[in-house]
């Protein structure tokens, strides 16, 4: 799922218009200190100092950063933050606008990490208002930026609960709900671990809102394009050891509409994104890193596959076999709630396949050989033919034809 970057790239018109003053003697080699320079380093010393005040849960030193007419909202942010193990919390300032002689608006990259859980920070675009008095500046506003997401914390006072391999914050739900989801995290992590052996943090942060709009907040998109997804990972599909905290977003009324079964494999599948992060890049295809993920959560299930996969059955029955392995696309939420089924069906089923008839551990090798190439064109194809010794014409005749002996 989603995620945010950071290290903005200078635009290339500004490179230009630099070079040119240079060549024309208007600017010499070293660089000038301006207004805007001092007022983002002026800035970044009062947002460091609040970030201090924060962890030391020092309250009148965060509040020495805020101007009175936000007090009380900033106030109720340290509050509910008391509950939340927060161990690391940095603004990056990339970039401030004066809007008025005294006031200015600041861009900044917030990183946090909770304590125990979160070898990276997790991060997210946020916008800062500020105004200026005595030569001083103060806050007096902090929201995300356009299409980041919101923060559990402002919306609702946070409950935690620990697990032995989970943490789970939630807002507006009960005691009881929150430690049955740290239970089912619990047991997900060493399942996901005995299939996907490779080293990673086997620790699972689960975020539970209290409402569908919440769970879109927390995903800097609309609720409604999560209506009937039970839960979702968060994290920078980019690979590599620095990707980003993971933070698995539970939808608390379809979780809730779950049975037990139901709860146990949504939250093992979205482990296995956790787990897989590291291995996951622009590289993979959906059907991939979905098919895998239910793969490992359909393993010991003891699960059919005309049990798991009842509407990709109907279709195989029907006479309506799929053509292709499915697109990126076809995972898109908001639409055709079947048509979205048949596609992790169809992902789950492939790898299934792989699994099956070259191995567990090939199927580990090809998911890790197509995250490794250098960019989605050929990545496919490549691991098919050096992992698997097949070509994507040869796969995709042996996936039809296993979709048609398992569901026909």
């Amino acid at each position: 799922m989603a995620g945010q970057g950071c290290g903005a790239r200078r635009p290339a018109t500004a490179c230009l218009l630099a070079l040119l003053l240079v060549l024309t003697g208007l600017v010499g080699c070293g660089a000038r200190t301006g207004p805007a320079d001092t007022a983002t380093r002026e800035i970044q010393t009062l947002l460091d100092r609040q970030a201090r005040a924060l962890l030391d849960r020092d309250q009148p030193g965060y509040l020495a950063a805020v101007d009175p007419a936000y007090a009380r909202t900033a106030l109720t942010v340290f509050r509910r933050l008391a509950t939340v193990p927060v161990d690391g919390w940095t603004y990056r300032v990339t970039g401030v606008d004066r809007t008025a002689p005294d006031r200015v608006t600041a861009r900044a990259d917030l990183g946090y990490r909770l304590r125990g859980h979160d070898s990276r920070p997790a991060t997210g675009a946020r916008v800062l208002d500020l105004t200026e008095r005595d030569g001083r500046w103060y806050v007096t506003g902090d929201r995300p930026a356009d299409g980041a997401p919101r923060h559990l914390w402002e919306q609702g006072d946070v409950a935690t609960v620990r697990g032995a391999r989970s943490l789970v914050l939630g807002v507006g739900q009960s005691p009881e709900r929150l430690r049955e989801i740290a239970a089912a995290a619990d047991r997900a992590v060493p399942a996901v671990s005995a299939a996907w052996p490779a080293a990673w943090v086997r620790q699972v942060v689960v975020l539970v809102p209290g409402t569908l709009t919440g769970m879109g907040e927390l995903l800097g998109a609309p609720g409604t394009s999560y209506r009937g997804i039970a839960a979702v990972t968060t994290g920078e599909v980019r690979g590599g050891a620095d990707a980003p905290a993971d933070r698995v977003i539970v939808n608390p009324d379809a979780y809730g509409v779950l049975g037990a079964f139901g709860r146990q494999l949504v939250l093992t599948h979205e482990t296995v994104h956790v787990a897989t992060r590291a291995a996951t890049t622009p590289s993979t295809p959906v059907w991939l890193s979905e098919g895998f993920a239910d793969w490992i959560a359909y393993r010991d299930a003891g699960r059919t596959p005309a049990q798991a996969a009842p509407e990709l059955r109907r279709a195989v029955l029907a006479g309506e076999l799929p053509a292709r392995l499915p697109d990126d696309p076809d995972f898109a939420f908001g639409g055709d709630s079947e048509a979205l089924a048949r596609a992790y069906e169809g992902g789950w089923l492939a790898c299934a396949l792989i699994a099956d008839r070259w191995g567990e551990g090939e199927l580990r090798d090809f998911y890790r050989a197509v995250g490794a190439h250098p960019g989605r064109e050929g990545a496919v194809e490549q691991a098919l033919r050096e992992v698997l010794g097949t070509t994507p014409e040869e796969f995709t005749a042996d996936w039809r034809a296993y979709l048609k002996e398992r569901l026909g």
